[in-house]
């Protein structure tokens, strides 16, 4: 639960919604991934989301935009994540891991769903060296804090850069990071988790 709530606050949202009939409005969940770099992790998160609820999500392909959408219209399960202490969108200014999850071992699963969504690993060439990077941008939200406060705690250092709008980009520089994230986090999106073993495997 507590990965999966790291995956809402990153690429998914709870919002409002119109029967096709428009005879009333309901709540729906969506995860929103790219099609092609994504497509594996939507499965694991397909299987995740069938383990905690019982329930599958709808896919929906994008495919003018390279965009696959997960999707749960049964109230039962959105009630339990706003219930949890998510918030409906729109995240900014709002979105915030829920006080349950604060704890150590949770908030680093949360750590895992966000940047498995919302995050990137990204590798340079600093003359000669390759050096990669772990970034996650945090929108202006309760949340940013938070991230920092989890990362400072576990001994990451994390560099903070605000990137305009209130916005905020994390980063964990170094194979060294890598390897502590790998140790503590993990990822469990193959796309995070390839370019990472290039750093962790000895």
């Amino acid at each position: 639960m507590a990965e999966l709530i790291g995956v809402m606050l990153g690429d998914g949202s709870i919002g409002i919604y119109k029967r096709k009939d428009r005879s009333s409005k309901q709540f729906r969940l969506k995860i929103t991934l790219n099609s092609e770099k994504d497509l594996k992790y939507s499965y694991y998160l397909s299987d995740l989301i069938n383990e905690i609820f019982g329930v599958r999500p709808l896919r929906y392909l994008r495919k003018n935009e390279k965009t696959l959408d997960l999707i749960i219209t049964k109230q039962h399960v959105i009630n339990k994540l706003l219930d949890l202490g998510l918030k409906k969108s729109p995240k900014h200014q709002r979105a915030v891991i829920p006080r349950g999850f604060l704890q150590k071992e949770l908030s680093l699963k949360v750590l895992r769903g966000y940047m498995d969504t919302d995050g990137c690993i990204t590798v340079f060439n600093n003359n000669g060296s390759i050096y990669p990077r772990i970034e996650m941008k945090i929108c202006p939200s309760p949340m940013q804090k938070q991230f920092i406060r989890i990362l400072e705690k576990n001994g990451f250092e994390p560099r903070v850069n605000n990137i305009g709008n209130g916005k905020k980009r994390i980063m964990l520089a170094g194979v060294k990071k890598i390897r502590q994230w790998d140790r503590l986090i993990g990822f469990s999106n193959s796309r995070n988790l390839k370019i990472a073993k290039k750093f962790t495997e000895e």
